[in-house]
């Protein structure tokens, strides 16, 4: 047998590791907001061949370029910004668990990914300790088995979709086992940011247990979404796969109606349907991507004026400690 690399392994094997690469790449050798070598070095960069080429060449300003490039402003230490912004370490529950809502429960499957987002919430989270090596799988199906309460589990990370198809069909079955479990639900860029992994032996992975599935991608703007990527998530939905999107309110990404109007009308020409726009969650080193909570507001009332309401996703904040996600509107009410 071959221990050559999958087609998708060799690309991300080739992915861009510098931002002087990716600059030169795209024409912005002097470009006026440079890289920051120092962020780059606390939160190392990476960014796949296929996701740079939606970028627009020799545009500083490209929204997809800016959701990756390192920023002096990540060095600042800002009030109310810090490592563990929604309560993640209160709720390991277990190792590689995260139990935080009832009737769910979420498994911190590896600390990879395929790109680094610069307004990830899960900068430094401690991957080492609290990730679900296969040393620790019993312990945390244990967990889940012995709570009748929980019907869907989330595959999170990292990145669940860079496991293997052996690794995933393994923990899926696995999962299957759990009598009471009902739905499976996986959070990825995969899909956006490396295509080719969604071959074609992945999607029948996803749908080949008793439990449903359900794949929620993390697409912030509509110029992540060409062809290579609907042709990934026709796949996908070939196979049964429930396709939904959960967007993050960026500063200087998708923070007009113009923007958040057109990933909601693209989102659904490929067949996933709009479901959370997230306000930042407040990790240290993302305040540049902030959003004050009134135009927010005021930006979400003007996409629910221009969009049928199924296109609207709920604008929310994840909070330490709340039974569930926030409405922005209750934050707003309570800061009244």
């Amino acid at each position: 047998m071959s221990n050559s690399p999958l087609p998708w392994q060799a690309e991300l094997a080739s992915a861009f590791r510098s931002p002087s690469e990716l600059l030169a790449y795209l024409g912005l050798e002097n470009s006026p907001h440079p890289a920051c070598d120092g962020a780059a070095k606390d939160f190392p960069f990476l960014v796949t061949r296929a996701y740079a080429d939606r970028m627009a060449k020799g545009d500083p300003a490209d929204p997809l370029l800016r959701q990756v490039l390192p920023a002096a402003e990540e060095m600042l230490a800002v009030p109310g910004y810090g490592d563990d912004p929604v309560g993640d370490g209160a709720a390991l529950a277990a190792p590689g668990v995260l139990h935080k809502y009832r009737g769910r429960a979420l498994l911190i499957t590896t600390g990879a990914c395929a790109i680094h987002c610069r307004y990830c919430f899960r900068r430094a989270f401690p991957y080492a300790d609290a990730q679900l090596h296969k040393s620790r799988e019993d312990a945390a199906l244990d967990y889940l088995a012995a709570d009748a309460s929980i019907g869907e589990v989330i595959l999170s990370g990292g990145d669940p979709l860079l496991l293997s198809d052996e690794r995933l069909t393994a923990l899926l079955c696995r999962l299957a086992e759990i009598p009471h479990l009902k739905r499976i639900r996986i959070h990825s860029r995969v899909p956006l940011v490396l295509p080719s992994r969604i071959g074609a032996g992945l999607p029948s992975v996803l749908s080949g247990t008793r439990l449903q599935a359900v794949l929620v991608i993390h697409a912030n703007h509509a110029q992540e979404l060409d062809s290579t990527v609907d042709a990934a998530l026709s796949r996908l939905r070939g196979e049964g796969v429930t396709l939904l999107n959960q967007a993050v309110l960026l500063r200087g990404v998708n923070d007009s109606v113009q923007a958040l109007a057109e990933l909601s009308e693209t989102l659904f020409l490929q067949g996933v349907l709009p479901y959370y726009l997230h306000l930042l969650d407040k990790a240290a080193g993302t305040s540049h991507f902030d959003l004050p909570l009134a135009q927010a507001l005021a930006l979400h009332r003007e996409l629910r004026d221009t969009l049928p309401g199924y296109l609207v996703p709920r604008l929310v904040r994840e909070q330490a400690g709340q039974a569930a996600k926030t409405p922005a509107e209750f934050l707003a009410a309570d800061s009244n």
